[in-house]
């Protein structure tokens, strides 16, 4: 949630114009400035917390938001279209981890990434590991795509990758009333700065109470058919086509949505990694194990709340990791599967030793100062980079002393 102090601030903040123009809109309508959203608005119904894989059941990691089909909720702010930070960077044809972002960086070093032996390698054929944040959605929490966000997950958190998390059906949400064009340029910014400091960048495109991808299909297809477009020579780019497939989605509707889908994308990149998400919010990868797509470059997503997600469920990844299905972990938490219960650190250390024995990428969620323990900052975090110890949860020192101890 936008925290009570920066409300009024929104203006001053040194963040991209169309974060501000989200930030300030979205604090207006749903707070009145005042109070949190958590307040106003009414939140969906829980679903029992060992089937999903995110905080918060149906809504999982926006507890407290109330999606577009809740009758109670207000109606979804009317976000002007602002143009994009990144549209003169975009138009300079700048390379991927070159220029102002130096030889030093992971794009740089690392290069074009893909899919061997189902196992994620570098341009040298190397196995190499994604790690980083996961932004939280980008209508409610903008103002951390910035550029020195980004730096500062990559220079002291000792990060590679961040996600760029863009909700499709919740409140805001890119297919239920949200500004198109202002989560576009969000979308756009996020890549910029990542691309300018030679990060890895994940576009995702959000699925949650939507449940089954297909009931956005031509949205998505549009979507990733102009992102991809644009973004075709980056080589630093994952798309993420759909985030928690659930409900009545099984594999056998995510395989058919992925397959109309995928080659929009690779009309315009012939390479491009793509991430598809599994039934369950992401839990049933031996579905996919059991029947994968033919495509090239695809990983399954797999997502974990260290509280909830225990053995069983490791055990299931190592399985289909036996088997040769290249698994991504482009989601996960320390806590419960509510989202604000409890963190199980010894369980998350469990999850994150596999994960790096078995060289799997993660990506941790998230990063704002939303009320509630999966979140890496305090609620009275005010501070859009360079943070302090003071400024970091319980989550967030951990995750951080993990990060740095990487190499």
């Amino acid at each position: 949630m936008f925290s009570k102090s920066l409300s009024p601030c929104l203006a001053l903040l040194p963040v991209p114009h169309s974060a501000r123009c989200l930030a300030l809109l979205c604090c207006l309508a749903l707070t009145g400035c005042g109070s949190s959203p958590r307040d106003a608005l009414v939140p969906e119904p829980e679903l029992p917390p060992q089937q999903s894989s995110e905080p918060g059941g149906t809504v999982p990691d926006t507890a407290g938001e109330p999606s577009a089909a809740d009758p109670s909720a207000p109606e979804p702010a009317d976000l002007p279209s602002v143009p994009s930070d990144s549209a003169a960077a975009s138009d300079s044809g700048a390379v991927p981890g070159s220029s102002a972002a130096g030889n030093d960086t992971p794009v740089a070093i690392h290069g074009a990434l893909r899919v061997a032996d189902g196992q994620l390698v570098d341009q040298k054929d190397t196995p190499f590991q994604l790690y980083g944040m996961s932004t939280h959605g980008l209508a409610w929490f903008p103002q951390y795509v910035n550029r020195d966000a980004f730096r500062t997950l990559r220079d002291d958190w000792n990060t590679n990758c961040v996600r760029l998390a863009m909700y499709t059906a919740e409140y805001g949400g890119y297919c239920t009333g949200g500004d198109r064009e202002a989560l576009k340029s969000l979308v756009k910014d996020g890549i910029e700065y990542a691309t300018e400091l030679g990060m890895y960048v994940i576009v995702d495109w959000h699925i949650l109470s939507d449940q089954d991808p297909n009931v956005y299909k031509q949205d998505a297809l549009e979507f990733f058919d102009e992102i991809s477009a644009q973004y075709a020579d980056y080589d630093n780019i994952l798309y993420e086509i759909c985030n928690e497939p659930n409900g009545s989605a099984g594999w056998e509707q995510v395989k058919a949505y992925a397959e109309e889908v995928i080659p929009v994308i690779r009309a315009n990149d012939s390479d491009a990694l793509i991430l598809v998400g599994t039934p369950t919010w992401c839990q049933d990868i031996d579905r996919a194990a059991a029947d994968p797509l033919s495509a090239d470059n695809i990983l399954y997503t797999l997502h974990f709340y260290a509280g909830t997600h225990k053995d069983d469920l490791r055990k299931r990844l190592e399985a289909c990791v036996e088997k040769g299905l290249p698994v991504f972990v482009s989601e996960f938490g320390m806590c419960d599967a509510s989202g604000s219960g409890a963190n199980d650190f010894d369980s998350a250390a469990q999850w994150l030793d596999l994960l790096d024995r078995r060289g799997i990428s993660y990506l941790c969620w998230n990063l704002a100062n939303k009320e509630e323990s999966s979140s890496v900052l305090v609620p009275g975090c005010d501070r859009l980079s360079d943070w302090t110890e003071e400024d970091l949860s319980e989550a967030g020192s951990w995750i951080l002393e993990r990060f740095r101890g990487k190499h």
